[in-house]
């Protein structure tokens, strides 16, 4: 239980008591109002006081609980590999060599560092296709909790590798940290989705993309060879993952599970309202409670989705499709491919190489501060509008960056051009592309749908992630620079769909959403 008071039960008996009031004082209105999950009565806004609330402390805590030893995971698994390369390169070639008893060929090496890389995106779709089942049978906040037990595995792993003098140690590891941030991807958007208030679901939604580049700039600058990007120090910087894990242990066991999960998976009404009292920090959450009951009674006329019906009904299948095509425009966007030839940029425009990689770093700040600021245009401008703003406006970049790229050797203009778009791609990436994918798949389902389509949509997403790591450098050496036309095309034909198929979601309750798509799927 999220809070233990000697007074529990005079809490409860009030907040029961205060519904009953509310649901006398209302009674006539609520005998017109049909219950058909089909039909939708509009709500004016005036009368949903409990939805305008903004943020507190109490929820300001619970999100932070959830985030910080989820996203974090995600982004700083992702970036913490790259300063260190080089050192363990050597280190596994001594290994080999070791072992052996003959000199160690840099492509065997190569082979084992790439595997090593690659295997935590492996991972991620792993976890990813186990986010509907972890999700149903421990719920939002006991599968985060749970899943930090790969965390102290990973760490385990990779802090005695070097002691073990095994490298396969470290393979496993990111195995595992894949995996918890596969099944991370899934549960953190889903819970905070679910303890948001409807005019901050999107806001909320963003800073799981916001902690991802921050824990991804971390990862970078504790690798300086200044700080631990060190011969003795690399397996330190792999094991602080530990950190944001401990911190979520001890803070998230004191908030609430979502009270949509207690309520409709659980059936625990009290339950409920009294998380939903705990997150909004008043008993005034009459008309909240109403809306989830009315998603309950609706759910208990229809069977469990199974993935199977995910795919034949077709009021499913719309959203489903939907949000598969963002987690794939968000993978294939190009953004890899730009971080990729950022510092090479750099270089050409004349940069020395520490330079260089301090301009990189510079990139990473900026998609920290645009992610930030997309959390605020997320609920005035609405998802479907910065996608479509941050997909055009990459189409349109990256076809002038493959321009600026080949004039840049031969011309100084073309070469701090291209710095200028590389910089422009980041911060329209930010603006929508990073952060509305992760949380757009909560918005698209109602309770019953959304752990089976979080599951596919999120597996998609870390497939696609693996495909573009392992299909970028052949696709690089072949094309060269000229790769960012195949990412310009693709950009052209997400930012087409999203502006013909993708609705906008920003300010509508889950019941609004799933109605729009049955009456879509009845046309």
């Amino acid at each position: 239980m999220f809070f233990n008071d000697a007074n529990d039960e005079e809490f409860s008996r009030s907040c029961f008591i205060m519904g009953v009031q509310n649901e006398q004082q209302s009674n006539d209105i609520q005998l017109e109002q049909t219950t058909t999950p089909t039909e939708l009565t509009p709500t004016p806004k005036s009368s949903t006081t409990d939805k305008d609330l903004g943020l507190n402390g109490r929820l300001i805590f619970a999100i932070a609980a959830a985030v910080l030893g989820s996203s974090f995971q995600h982004g700083y698994n992702t970036g913490v590999v790259n300063a260190p390369q080089e050192l363990i390169e050597n280190w596994i070639s001594d290994i080999k060599m070791n072992r052996t008893g003959v000199p160690t060929n840099q492509s065997e090496v190569t082979v084992i560092w790439s595997i090593a890389v690659s295997i935590f995106c492996v991972g991620g779709m792993i976890g990813g296709s186990l986010v509907g089942f972890i999700a149903d049978r421990f719920g939002r906040k006991g599968g985060l909790l749970l899943n930090n037990v790969l965390v102290l595995l990973t760490v385990l792993l990779e802090g005695f590798a070097k002691m073990a003098r095994s490298y396969e140690m470290i393979i496993i590891g990111r195995l595992l940290i894949g995996i918890n941030s596969g099944l991370n991807a899934g549960l953190a958007p889903m819970y905070l989705s679910e303890i948001s208030p409807i005019n901050l679901r999107g806001a909320v939604g963003t800073v799981y993309q916001l902690v991802i580049t921050i824990s991804i700039l971390i990862s970078q600058i504790l690798g300086l060879e200044k700080l631990m990007g060190t011969e003795n120090h690399w397996p330190l910087l792999l094991c602080l993952t530990v950190v944001p894990a401990l911190f979520q242990v001890i803070t998230l066991p004191l908030c609430p599970e979502t009270p949509k999960y207690l309520l409709i998976n659980k059936g625990k009404d009290m339950d409920a309202q009294r998380a939903l009292t705990w997150l909004r920090g008043t008993i005034e959450v009459h008309d909240e409670m109403e809306e989830m009951r009315a998603e309950y009674e609706s759910m208990k006329l229809v069977p469990k989705v199974t993935l199977k019906e995910l795919f034949v009904n077709s009021a499913l299948r719309i959203p489903l499709m939907i949000a598969v095509m963002v987690m794939l425009a968000q993978q294939f966007s190009g953004i890899n491919a730009v971080m990729f030839f950022s510092t090479k940029i750099f270089m050409t425009a004349q940069l020395d190489k520490t330079s260089a990689q301090n301009a990189t770093m510079g990139v990473g700040a900026m998609n920290v501060l645009m992610t930030l600021i997309s959390l605020i245009l997320v609920e005035k401008a609405g998802r479907k509008t910065l996608l479509l703003v941050g997909f055009s406006g990459m189409f349109l970049d990256t076809v002038l960056l493959t321009v600026c790229l080949a004039f840049s050797e031969a011309s100084r203009v073309a070469a701090y051009f291209s710095v200028l778009l590389v910089i422009l791609f980041v911060v329209l990436f930010a603006t929508g592309p990073g952060s509305i994918p992760w949380f757009l798949v909560s918005e698209l389902f109602n309770q019953s749908a959304r752990p089976a389509a979080t599951s596919i949509a999120i597996a998609v997403n870390w497939t696609a992630n693996f495909v573009v790591s392992i299909g970028f450098l052949p696709l690089q050496e072949a094309l060269g620079a000229y790769v960012f036309i195949v990412f310009a095309a693709l950009q052209g034909l997400f930012a087409f769909f999203i502006y013909k198929k993708v609705p906008e979601t920003k300010n509508k309750t889950i019941e609004e959403i799933t109605s729009m798509f049955r009456q879509i799927s009845y046309q």
